[in-house]
């Protein structure tokens, strides 16, 4: 009788946690959830996940539920930019005021042209010093762009690495004025939708069945800071204070509206078929996403630290191609060996509201992971090797020499 009530006092308490809402003390005291998944060109060799994609309903986090992903964002918008280099819509060196229809220039170089090669590496002499996420439906880049306090007034573009999100809604603004397109139908027609993936910039494209799976971001207090959507789309997708009417939207004024510098939402698994797509030099299931000259062009160092040549966070940054880091850098004051033991990768980080993520790729063994953990990013705890946090070096670890 003693073992019957045992079981059924357990039996009880596992089916709250799995079905029911979570208390408030409880949510408010809920640790870190993450998920990761390990690849080949073949597929998924391994996957993981913990804790809760959304506590109100103490849903469970799977590697099939979508997160804005920040920062890998960029890699992903990199493809698209360099689908369209292929179309032969855009040039990476040429000047972007010409695409703008304006005149794009760091006022204390004037006579520098900034190009795409420049701005997908962190090269534009762009900083983030102008509010680049909070661009409302409205303005326009032009007119934000105009203040000097957008630019670095000792380093000419070319010259120097900072990294900048503000640059990825300029490139967003270009995209939109050569293919005449709005930046997430884009994307969903260029990236996604060919390699069959469930994602989307700030929820536009995204199915339903997407939309219900969506990851909430918490912030360490248990304040919903993202994307708490309750099975419903947003009501607008954009920032929208003076109302939310897209159809009045003009193709490249505001390249900022869907985010592209980190409002990605997508799964673990579908940041691995990015990944296999990369491995296998651009193809996707027989088919070429990427010819082989663009994964090069992606990969290869655009900007390496030399000691004094750029910004590099506390050595997070040492060596960037187009939209990729690469690790490690062996360069004094470099802290970027995420894998440890020099092992060698390229990718991308991401940090936004509470979450880390990283998409990250070994080309010699041909293999790669994808994760994110949320409710830490804000954690102060470094890694034991790296400049990254522990958790990213935890999770980094799932991936087997």
């Amino acid at each position: 009788m003693i073992r019957l009530l045992l079981f059924t006092i357990l039996l009880g308490g596992c089916a709250a946690v799995q079905s029911g809402p979570a208390p408030e003390a409880a949510r408010l005291t809920l640790g870190p959830s993450y998920a990761w998944a390990t690849f080949n060109a073949r597929g998924v060799t391994a996957s993981g996940a913990s804790g809760l994609a959304d506590r109100t309903t103490a849903r469970r986090l799977t590697i099939d539920d979508p997160v804005r992903i920040a920062s890998i964002s960029k890699l992903v918008v990199a493809i698209g930019v360099m689908r369209l280099v292929e179309q032969g819509r855009l040039d990476l060196d040429r000047d972007v005021s010409d695409y703008l229809g304006w005149r794009l220039r760091n006022p204390a170089f004037p006579d520098r042209p900034i190009t795409l090669r420049l701005l997908l590496s962190h090269r534009s002499s762009l900083k983030d010093d102008i509010e680049y996420w909070a661009i409302p439906l409205g303005a326009t880049l032009e007119q934000t762009l105009a203040n000097p306090i957008a630019f670095d007034p000792e380093h000419a573009p070319g010259s120097y690495f900072r990294y900048s999100n503000l640059g990825y809604p300029v490139i967003a603004s270009i995209m939109e004025k050569a293919s005449g397109e709005r930046f997430d139908r884009l994307m969903a027609r260029l990236v996604l939708n060919p390699m069959g993936l469930d994602a989307c910039f700030n929820w536009t494209t995204c199915s339903d069945a997407a939309i219900a799976r969506a990851v909430v971001l918490y912030a360490p207090d248990g304040s919903v800071r993202r994307d708490d959507l309750q099975g419903r789309r947003p009501d607008c997708p954009v920032l929208a204070p003076n109302g939310c009417d897209l159809a009045a939207y003009r193709l490249g004024d505001n390249g900022a509206l869907f985010s592209p510098q980190g409002g990605l939402r997508v799964s673990v698994r579908d940041l691995t078929v990015i990944g296999r797509m990369l491995l296998q030099g651009g193809m996707h299931d027989g088919e070429r996403i990427l010819s082989e000259a663009s994964v090069r062009a992606l990969t290869t160092p655009a900007w390496t630290f030399d000691g004094s040549n750029g910004q590099t966070e506390d050595g997070f940054y040492c060596a960037y191609g187009l939209a990729v880091q690469l690790i490690p850098t062996a360069q004094a004051g470099c802290r970027d060996d995420l894998f440890g033991r020099g092992r060698r990768a390229w990718g991308h980080a991401g940090d936004a509201y509470g979450l880390r993520s990283g998409l990250w790729l070994d080309p010699q063994r041909g293999t790669g992971i994808a994760f994110f953990a949320t409710t830490n990013g804000d954690d102060p705890r470094r890694g034991a090797r790296s400049a990254y946090r522990a958790i990213e070096e935890q999770l980094a670890a799932h991936l087997r020499p």
